[in-house]
């Protein structure tokens, strides 16, 4: 029920076709032409105005409007992880802090202003005075460093501290900054920001200082501890006497004011957040983890009715809640979590992608979604049927399922007994779709009516690959640990008519050639073997990998196979003699995926790397090294006129590439 309302919620926010177009192009990385989804959610502020929402994500910092949360900028520049973010009290300014730099944004118009150096060491903390002229930053050379926001230059080196802080905030009217101890000694240093002396020194924590925060007036320094530590502690700013202590019994990782002072917001690490009253310090209400969601980072909005947070791990959203009330109000998400598969519709319309909970269907020319499908735990790959009416789509529960492109429309569900589906294939009439599975067997039903019409046995392991030949008459099948097989059956009685055997180990991959009277397999025994379709003769055994191949596939006209490994290399051999063409070096990362352009003169790869790489298939040369994506590329697709190539990465996101002629 809650994917179902949180899904409606998503078809409300769905963005107009200018707007989508707009989007999908901003900030990309060279060469790319679009970009669907922003990927992980990391943190959300509000700005202090109310008009702006600031979400980082794995690809850069979402600013968006509040009251039609449209994205209005994609923040993006820095080259590391970004680890935390601050809005200047006026709104205008919003600080970035990453591994690489402190970044300085202006929000209007999102133009890059400042990067401040100075620390010899990461730049670990961030912090706006109140009146937006100083930025506080903290770096793991153990100083705090005061920066003019106007000019960029250094105004102050603040010392004292025994070790690294692991938080930073200014008192509302400025003079005092508070950092809290990244050591067991559980310190709180507050400093006087306009002459640099270190006022006083906080020593009540038994353990280390995740947070520290002032209360809206000044009066009051709230601090949470780690284990063993567990307090949230209250302090007198002006004469440093301990007024009250909170115990939570968990790891204390984040504290925050509402606005008005009424409610104190505390998280536990990977924990609930708690949300107390002020006055008489009792507990609200509590926003807990479900279904593996940390909300990991809150903001109230300014006039303290709405808190934004971001959440991590399965369901990586940005939702909203009643604060009085605790009651969800929206969800601003596309898919929420890695996208696991992705694959162009034949006439290269629409682009499909499977994410967790669901599968999208987004509109290639502008970017706008343009049917969610949901019912999923798991969505491990989807495939077009030839002729791009259906789509199919297997699941981590057990099912696989058929949709009515056009309308969206549920069509079939295809259960048995598999705890999980493996692979997929649709035959190359559309009529037919077979699943691999992981109880062994390989699963064919009536791609039409739903009805199972065989259930093919004879594997001892999973059922990691299966694939129809072009002309639909035959199924191959690769098997896992312990089997090491490749079967070929006939696909309309469900015979099985050859077990070709030589692998010494998982069979990853196969497919067949344009022809079908060969075909190839990759497998874990670092070796690509070449089969006669007919004899069920060996042809060829292709050996240079050193270590796991991955992915094969054939050029169009089946005279080159490409082969991607482990050994982060992608190979190329000529079908006929089993020699060696050309050994392709580039990746540095383990080759995920390798596909020809349907002219067969371009090869893209996807790694481990987190690069796509074009090559020239006929020279071996590379071409072009494709970067943008956070994370390990798992999946490289050529839609059917071969302009565009999408990749998918880890990172949450999909990358649309225009190919050059």
């Amino acid at each position: 029920m809650k994917i179902m309302v949180a899904l409606l919620v998503l078809l409300v926010l769905l963005l107009s076709n200018a707007y989508a177009q707009e989007y999908v192009q901003w900030e990309l990385p060279e060469g790319a032409s679009a970009r669907f989804g922003n990927g992980f959610v990391k943190e959300v502020q509000y700005s202090p105005d109310g008009s702006r929402l600031a979400v980082v994500t794995s690809i850069g910092i979402s600013l968006r409007d509040t009251t039609t949360y449209r994205e209005l900028a994609l923040l993006a520049g820095h080259t590391d992880s970004i680890n935390h973010i601050a809005f200047s009290p006026d709104s205008a300014a919003l600080a970035s802090e990453g591994w690489d730099a402190v970044r300085l944004w202006d929000t209007e118009t999102g133009e890059h202003k400042h990067t401040f150096p100075g620390h010899t060491g990461t730049i670990t903390e961030i912090a706006f005075s109140p009146d937006g002229s100083t930025l506080a930053t903290e770096g793991d050379d153990n100083t705090v460093q005061l920066w003019d926001t106007e000019t960029g230059k250094l105004k102050q080196t603040l010392t004292g501290q025994t070790a690294g802080i692991y938080d930073l905030t200014f008192s509302p009217d400025g003079k005092v900054l508070a950092g809290a101890s990244w050591s067991d000694d559980g310190t709180v240093w507050l400093w006087d920001t306009e002459t640099g002396e270190l006022k006083r020194t906080l020593t009540e924590h038994t353990g280390l200082v995740d947070s520290v925060a002032f209360s809206p007036d000044g009066t009051t320094l709230v601090s949470g501890g780690q284990i063993p530590d567990t307090t949230v502690r209250l302090w007198d700013v002006n004469t440093g006497k301990q007024k009250q202590i909170l115990t939570t019994r968990v790891v204390v990782a984040d504290i925050v004011f509402s606005p008005d002072g009424s409610t104190l917001a505390v998280r536990g690490e990977y924990q609930a957040w708690r949300f107390w009253d002020t006055e008489t310090w009792e507990l609200k209400w509590t926003l807990t983890p479900e279904d593996e969601v940390w909300y990991v980072s809150v903001s109230f909005s300014t006039d303290g009715t709405t808190l934004a947070s971001g959440g991590q791990h399965v369901n990586n959203a940005v939702r909203l809640w009643d604060v009085k009330t605790g009651e969800p109000k929206q969800i601003l998400t596309g898919h929420t979590e890695r996208v696991r598969s992705v694959s162009f519709s034949p006439d290269g319309e629409t682009l499909a992608s499977g994410s967790s909970d669901s599968v999208y269907l987004w509109d290639v020319k502008t970017g706008e979604p343009k049917q969610i499908l949901t019912g999923y735990t798991t969505v491990y790959s989807v495939v077009f049927s030839p002729d791009g009416k259906t789509l199919s789509s297997w699941s981590g529960d057990k099912t696989v399922r058929l949709w009515n492109i056009k309308t969206g429309e549920h069509k079939q569900v295809f259960t048995g007994d598999i705890e999980r589906v493996i692979s997929v294939a649709f035959s190359s009439d559309g009529g037919m779709l077979a699943c691999g599975g992981d109880d062994n067997t390989i699963r064919l039903w009536d791609a039409a009516t739903g009805e199972p019409k065989q259930i093919l046995t004879g594997h001892t392991n999973w059922v990691r690959s299966v694939s129809f030949s072009p002309d639909g008459s035959l199924l191959a099948s690769g098997g896992g640990v312990g089997d090491k097989t490749v079967r070929l059956w006939d696909a309309v009685t469900g015979e099985q008519k050859q077990v070709l055997i030589g692998h010494t180990h998982v069979v990853e991959s196969i497919a067949f050639s344009a022809d079908g009277e060969t075909l190839a397999s990759g497998s874990w025994d670092k070796t690509v073997r070449l089969w006669d379709t007919v004899t069920g003769e060996q042809k060829r055994v292709l050996i240079g990998h050193t270590n796991f191949v991955n992915s094969v596939s054939f050029s169009p006209d089946g005279r080159t196979l490409a082969s991607g490994g482990r050994d982060k290399t992608v190979r190329l051999w000529d079908t006929v003699t089993g020699e060696p063409k050309q050994v392709l070096t580039g990746h540095t990362g383990r080759i995920n995926s390798v596909s020809f352009s349907p002219d067969g003169s371009v090869l893209a790869s996807g790694s481990w790397d987190d690069t796509v790489r074009l090559w020239d298939a006929v020279m071996g040369e590379q071409k072009q090294v494709l970067t943008g994506h956070w994370d390990i590329v798992t999946s490289v697709s050529f839609s059917p006129d071969g302009k565009v190539l999408a990749s998918v990465s880890w990172d949450g996101t999909i990358l649309l590439w225009k190919v050059a002629d």
